[in-house]
């Protein structure tokens, strides 16, 4: 029975998802308005507007749900289902027409575990979608992470945070990395990079300082393809830790020890 709800969740995160995407790409063409909720991390009404639409999607639904969500406060209980939502990931990269952005919604049960995600790129027509115990898909076809066996034939990828200038640990991580393996990328958007995990795209995925929302729907999906997922030291990954580790599992332990030389 819990698979079941499990696809009933999943299938409510991509009809969000898609709406939410549909109209973030109506709108990437048009001039953006932005803002700032810092002295450099940036804003755009369609954050907002595509919050909106998915939060009330959720609560149409699901009414007695929690919810999580990058923009704006809700009623957010302990012990219940908390929808976990990033309206639009990769908001610089949509803000200066860079088409890597996407939609992440995710659903934790009481009990903590995520149990549905839907991560949605839509300029890149990507649809990634899993639930618990059903595997993990790309546009409705199985995905499974890579086989790469080690580390300097891999392509990684990881991410830096907006105030870069004062937090620069990943920096020393990055160089190390750049060393060690056939490339690192850096794009912009953490839920896709997880997903690019999941469909083999990326061999492993690091990064610092993300929020839940950020990884919540991209963990169940690289975890649902075979991937393995932990913090720096490889221990249980929460999406509230503040450092995740992602791979295909076979070049997992060879990237914990570079991020703990």
């Amino acid at each position: 029975m819990g698979n079941n709800n499990n696809k009933i969740y999943a299938e409510v995160a991509k009809k969000a998802a898609k709406e939410a995407g549909k109209l973030l790409l109506k709108n990437f063409a048009g001039p953006r308005e932005i803002s700032y909720k810092g002295r450099i991390n940036l804003v755009t009404k369609m954050d907002t507007e595509s919050e909106k639409l998915i939060v009330n999607i959720i609560r149409k639904n699901f009414p007695g749900h929690s919810i999580l969500a990058e923009e704006g406060e809700y009623e957010n209980i302990e012990g219940k289902f908390r929808w976990v939502i990033d309206p639009l990931d990769g908001t610089s990269n949509y803000a200066h027409g860079f088409g890597f952005f996407c939609v992440s919604i995710a659903l934790q049960n009481p009990e903590g575990q995520i149990i549905a995600g839907a991560v949605y790129a839509p300029y890149l027509n990507e649809f990634y979608m899993a639930s618990k115990g059903a595997g993990a898909f790309l546009n409705g076809k199985d995905i499974k992470v890579s086989e790469i066996k080690s580390l300097e034939r891999s392509m990684l990828a990881t991410g830096f945070p907006y105030d870069i200038a004062e937090s620069r640990g990943n920096i020393d991580n990055f160089n190390k990395f750049l060393l060690k393996t056939q490339a690192v990328r850096r794009p912009g958007a953490a839920a896709l990079d997880l997903c690019s995990v999941a469909a083999g795209k990326f061999d492993g995925f690091w990064e610092m300082e993300l929020n839940p929302w950020d990884t919540a729907a991209g963990v169940l999906i690289v975890t649902e393809a075979g991937g393995k997922v932990t913090d720096f030291d490889g221990g249980k990954y929460s999406i509230y830790d503040n450092k995740i580790l992602v791979s295909n599992g076979i070049i997992h332990n060879e990237m914990q020890e570079m991020l703990n030389e």
